[in-house]
């Protein structure tokens, strides 16, 4: 029995949303990538799929192992979960704020410690100076 699978993958790749769609038929794997301009939305991707499936230009057949799948939708939720959590949730664009978001909270938190040894260093100091003003002598 021959089987046949299709899994399109969408990502971002700057500055064009790009999509990589996977043929797996009789054992050979042939890939064809498809440029979106902006993000799209799963309609406007199903909607592309179904119209224009027959023109895109797949690349050669390679020869490829074929993984059997389980047919139970649960497992196939739970390793689409798993997918997503290991390839990390967004886009590109939203990784690099997200980083950019951490990189000023270190640098906040920097900060922030220096300016209260600085205001604990200040008290010490005045602390210092009121002691040497009291034993000074008359």
């Amino acid at each position: 029995m021959d089987t046949e699978c299709v899994k399109l993958t969408v990502f971002f790749e700057d500055p064009f949303w790009v999509g990589v769609l996977e043929r797996i038929s009789g054992g050979k794997l042939s890939v064809c990538k498809i440029t979106f301009g902006a993000e799209p939305k799963d309609y406007e991707v199903w909607e592309f799929i179904l119209k224009h499936y027959d023109a895109l230009k797949f690349s050669p057949p390679i020869e490829t192992e074929v993984r059997q799948t389980a047919d139970n939708p649960k497992r196939r939720q739970r390793s689409a979960k798993k997918q997503l959590q290991a390839a990390g949730v967004g886009t590109k664009s939203q990784q690099a704020l997200q980083m950019q978001r951490e990189e000023g909270k270190l640098q906040r938190k920097q900060t922030g410690k220096e300016r209260q040894e600085a205001k604990k260093q200040h008290r010490f100091d005045l602390k210092q100076q009121k002691r040497k003003a009291k034993h000074r002598g008359h």
